[in-house]
């Protein structure tokens, strides 16, 4: 709100408009949003008027383009008492802005930050206080007092700085910030993980370390079978640094396997045996893999270009080789421990070689979670995804059992199950995953004592109800990309959040983070920035990409250490008051899709290499789970498209295409046709221009057979809700369809409400399509 109590001089009318411009541009900085509107009220000697000032930003505009603009609106304010003034005021906005004169009062408080400035002399005096939305609370209003303020003197003595590079701190604050982003403890000396699991078999040999249902792994045959495995790694010449591919389903044999590896001094790459080929041969060409272990019938390593281990072939007795016959490079906590490929924005999987050192400050006595013997972890990640990091290794070194989730794909029934009958305490869960599980089988976290989360954003409303149904749990929101090894911070809890985000807490032991401008100069609270991380869990870097690596990993200006790197994470975040991190989501347009990190460009790059396709973006939207799906949008080139009016055949195929060569996260609910793409004034792709879609067009395979009865009819109706498409043929399978493991969770819920049958959910794994089901019920 702006208000003087009487007609203002030239020098303090300037000065107005120079606060206002600040306050939008902190507003901005603040919440990212590119629309900033603002409440004004004017009162000089003739009359009061109001009115709202409104800004949009872009990745250019300079402070003295927000003050001209904000000023240029002051003019046209209305009168109090007009209709105007009244639709005004209703306007949703991000803020309000008094200005006061000779102390005066005012009792205006909208939504969002009120800076108030003082008119006494020549220098105002500038305050923020709390709006109605709370974006300010008591302790971040003197933060956002001196934001505000490095704001205003910029606008008048910094006029052409870009809003992205303005500087809210000074040199003293900055490094008060930096000091924030460090954690409080120190990690044990870093060892190789292999030294530590042997070191915990010696103490506890006879104690159960490995199960599977009635399969039982004590540590002594644990380290005893890695042993001999390890062995005949090292006469098929695995020494260090090499590269060993697992293809292997989950199963106690398989930590039998990547153990094997480590203590045969060589780096494990673990392909998802639902990735399809294409995916493991881009994998392992780029990784430069000499191995591949796998059992027959699963894959032939001669496909591949590789020698072939069968684990099944080596004896399960008889005398173990001695530790000492380790190498001495396994005993280097520098050396490579394994590589994880995530999707990059070119289309080509790259390869985070991450070393033990890494692992161990991981997994070695963390200061955001106990664990202990008595602990009993799942092992349900996929081991190509960093998260198995942890679960796998965390309860091995501290001499836990790792209870080994059933292999295939996951179940919300059968996850309930397993939790109960391995009577697992310890439990890590992707945020989609977690919400589904929260939401339709509260009971089986009974047992548990720790649930952490992570992989995407966590709702508070599933964290409350968990939290309420099972007051005795402790929960934690992991954050970190593969990067910097699994976790960067977590926010460990009894208690449901307050607000309306569950923040992702602070840099675990070992780690430091920063939130950075566009010039790497931290930020102060509640400012959005970039955020970084260092510290002994960074990557080596990105598997033979030398250029890639630079670009990520840049010197480290967080810890000072000559030498030292630090991760360019992409994610956007701001400290709170307290120096807890709010995660606010991706720079770029990375997106994650059942827990798994996808870089659309990646798709985009798929697409663009089909000759039907000239241009193609693929964006994310909500769907029904509480996840994300994808959309791709795709241009044909002349040639496709002249004469074709099949749009959603066309559609249908280039996504069937995608299936043969992308992991089944990677690939869009539907491939939408259209004539062009709509484009900014930059020229640039629009994608908050691309429409949503709630329902999408069959986009599969088969020809469409129509329901004949009413039940198909019904089944039809509820898997066309839950998936998003229509028409549903009755022989059209769900999975093709775009239903994933969380989409099944709330399928069932429906069907149980609305035929008051409880179907389990390996029944539509295994006859997924709508004649299997109808059969079902019927029966």
């Amino acid at each position: 709100m702006i208000k003087l109590a009487s007609r203002p001089t030239e020098e303090q009318v300037a000065t107005v408009e120079n606060v206002l411009a600040a306050h939008l541009v902190l507003i901005h900085r603040r919440t990212l949003q590119q629309h900033i509107t603002v409440y004004c009220r004017l009162a000089d000697a003739d009359e009061e008027r109001v009115g709202v000032v409104s800004v949009d930003f872009d990745d250019d505009l300079t402070v003295e383009a927000v003050a001209r603009r904000a000023a240029a609106q002051l003019g046209g304010l209305v009168p109090e008492d007009s209709d105007e003034a009244a639709e005004a005021a209703a306007t949703a906005v991000s803020g309000s802005f008094e200005v006061l004169r000779d102390g005066a009062s005012a009792d205006a408080a909208l939504s969002g930050p009120v800076a108030t400035v003082v008119l006494d002399g020549d220098a105002p005096h500038i305050s923020v206080t709390a709006g109605a939305g709370g974006l300010v609370d008591g302790p971040a209003a003197s933060v956002l007092e001196a934001a505000l303020r490095a704001a205003t003197d910029a606008v008048a003595h910094d006029p052409d700085t870009a809003v992205a590079r303005l500087r809210l701190a000074t040199v003293d604050e900055s490094a008060h910030w930096l000091r924030l982003g460090h954690s409080d403890r120190r990690p044990p000396a870093a060892r190789c993980i292999q030294e530590l699991i042997s070191e915990r078999a010696a103490l506890t040999p006879d104690a159960p370390a490995v199960t599977s249902g009635t399969e039982v792994l004590t540590y002594r045959q644990l380290n005893e079978n890695a042993g001999r495995l390890a062995q005949k790694l090292r006469e098929s010449g695995i020494a260090g640094d090499s590269v060993v591919a697992v293809l292997l389903s989950r199963s106690p044999q398989l930590v039998v396997t990547l153990l094997a590896i480590l203590k045969a001094g060589g780096a494990y790459l673990a392909l998802d045996p639902e990735d399809p080929r294409r995916r493991h041969e881009q994998v392992l060409r780029d990784s430069g893999a000499a191995l591949l272990v796998t059992t027959r019938g699963t894959a032939d390593g001669a496909v591949y270009g590789l020698p072939t281990l069968d684990p099944a072939d080596l004896p399960t007795s008889g005398t173990a080789p001695a530790e000492t016959e380790t190498d001495a490079h396994a005993s280097n906590p520098d050396a490579l421990a394994y590589i994880s490929y995530t999707s990059g924005s070119t289309g080509e999987p790259r390869g985070v070689g991450v070393p033990h050192r890494a692992v161990a400050r991981l997994v070695s006595d963390p200061d955001w979670i106990d664990v202990s013997a008595d602990d009993v972890f799942l092992q349900l990640a996929p081991v190509a995804f960093d998260a198995s990091t942890w679960e796998i290794w965390a309860p091995l070194v501290h001499g836990a059992r790792l209870a080994v989730a059933p292999p295939g794909v996951v179940e919300v029934d059968l996850l309930a199950e397993t939790l109960t009958s391995e009577r697992v305490t310890v439990v890590w869960l992707t945020a989609g995953l977690f919400h589904q599980m929260a939401a339709l089988h509260l009971d089986a976290f009974a047992g548990l004592r720790h649930v952490v989360a992570g992989g995407d954003v966590i709702s508070p409303s599933h964290l409350s109800r968990l939290l309420s149904g099972h007051p005795h749990l402790t929960f934690t929101n992991g954050y970190g990309p593969t990067e910097n090894t699994t976790f960067t911070a977590c926010w460990t809890t009894t208690t449901a959040p307050t607000g309306d985000t569950v923040p992702i807490g602070r840099p675990i032991s070992g780690t430091h983070v920063a939130v950075l401008d566009a010039d790497l100069r931290p930020v102060p609270p509640g400012v959005c920035g970039d955020l970084y991380a260092a510290g002994d869990g960074l990557a080596r870097g990105y598997a033979n990409r030398p250029a890639a690596t630079a670009q990520s990993f840049v010197p480290d200006v967080i810890s000072g250490i000559p030498g030292a790197r630090m991760y360019r994470t992409g994610d956007l975040a701001r400290w709170t008051p307290q120096g807890t991190l709010e995660f606010l989501g991706r720079a770029d347009q990375q997106l994650k899709v059942q827990g798994f990190r996808v870089e659309p460009g990646s798709i985009e790059a798929e697409l663009t290499r089909m000759e039907e396709v000239r241009e193609a973006v693929v964006i994310g939207q909500p769907d029904d789970a509480g996840g994300k799906r994808l959309l791709a949008y795709v241009v044909l080139n002349e040639a496709a498209a002249k004469g074709t009016e099949d749009t959603e055949g066309i559609g249908a195929r280039l996504r069937e295409k995608l299936r043969a060569t992308l992991p089944t996260a990677m690939v869009p609910w539907a491939v939408l046709i259209r004539t062009e793409l709509p484009l900014n004034k930059n020229g640039k792709v629009d994608r908050r221009a691309l429409p949503a879609a709630t329902r999408v067009p069959r986009n599969v395979w088969n020809d469409f057979v129509a329901p004949r009865t009413e039940v198909q009819r019904r089944l039809a109706d509820l898997w066309g809700d839950v998936l998003g498409v229509e028409p549903i043929g009755i022989e059209d399978d769900f999975f093709d369809l775009g239903g994933h493991s969380l989409l099944v969770a709330e399928l069932l819920g429906t069907l149980k409400d609305t035929f008051a049958v409880d179907v389990p959910a390996r029944v539509l794994y295994l006859q997924p399509t709508i004649t299997d089901l109808a059969d079902e019920i019927g029966g």
